[in-house]
């Protein structure tokens, strides 16, 4: 579990990705962007829908530019070293480095399902029915999240999900559940059973707040502790139970004790008792 001194856990992923959206050449050409009018430019195709190219990016196996407009029936291939950031409709996606992916829909302007062959996306969606994303080992029906999605080949095509914020439904073989988060719940989609279960409970990895934050920005979103003004703890259980503690935004404010039980007669004085506070409230 991710402690809440340590914002992410890294996974095979070096810090120099979890802070792309830090990069001054980002922040430009974001910045660009926007004021060139944005997603509802890019939307109607008034201009490009891609935010900025890193590296060597392959659309459809051809190179793609900054200059093209990805549609949503396009797969992606980035090397290493490579970043993808672009929107798609009200959708904003950021493919990470050595990463397959396939867009499919039967619209060019709005994605469908969201393929991820292999390496990492982060991504928000705008309120919908019929959208997914699906992984080797599992599928997520989303209706308006924000999520990150990890596929590892050196684990033979192990999934890893985390609904970032919103309602996801999570299937894997024959199981299933359905995921409601505010702040990150994540999964692994096992490629065998583990203990039994083909979904099991993951940490916060390789992911931040702030690029979600920053998707959400560019599709005029705000994510969900955004718009709490609070955080949990990133502990991969999916819940703001706490507070913001000034400074931090993630340390949990003290459990208030339980009253004292009420005196029972003829005892004159009480015995006050207290339960011990829970670090993580109720169990999901």
């Amino acid at each position: 579990m991710t402690s809440h001194h340590h914002p992410h856990q890294l996974l095979g992923r070096s810090e120099e990705e979890l802070a792309w959206f830090q990069r001054r050449s980002l922040l430009q050409a974001a910045a660009l962007w926007v004021a060139s009018g944005g997603w509802a430019a890019a939307h109607a195709q008034a201009r490009s829908n891609i935010v900025e190219l890193r590296g060597d990016v392959l659309r459809n196996g051809e190179p793609l530019t900054a200059q093209h407009t990805l549609t949503a029936n396009d797969r992606i291939e980035t090397g290493p070293g490579s970043t993808a950031v672009f929107t798609v409709g009200d959708s904003a996606f950021m493919v990470r480095q050595n990463s397959r992916v396939a867009l499919e829909s039967d619209t060019p302007t709005a994605v469908k399902v969201l393929r991820v062959l292999s390496g990492a996306v982060a991504s928000v969606w705008g309120k919908g029915a019929d959208r997914q994303i699906v992984l080797p080992t599992a599928t997520a029906g989303i209706r308006g999240t924000g999520v990150y999605a990890e596929v590892f080949p050196d684990q033979g095509l192990r999934g890893y999900f985390c609904n970032c914020y919103g309602t996801v439904d999570l299937a894997a073989g024959n199981e299933s559940l359905v995921s409601q988060s505010s702040y990150h719940q994540a999964f692994w989609a096992e490629t065998a059973p583990r203990n039994g279960r083909l979904l099991t409970p993951a940490g916060a990895i390789n992911h931040t707040d702030e690029e979600l934050e920053f998707l959400a920005g560019l599709v005029n979103q705000r994510t969900a502790w955004q718009i709490a003004g609070r955080k949990g703890i990133k502990d991969g259980r999916g819940q703001m139970d706490y507070p913001a503690t000034p400074g931090s935004g993630t340390e949990p404010a003290p459990t208030p004790a339980a009253p004292p039980p009420p005196p029972a007669a003829p005892t004159p004085a009480p015995v006050s008792r207290t339960r011990p506070p829970s670090p993580y409230g109720s169990d999901y």
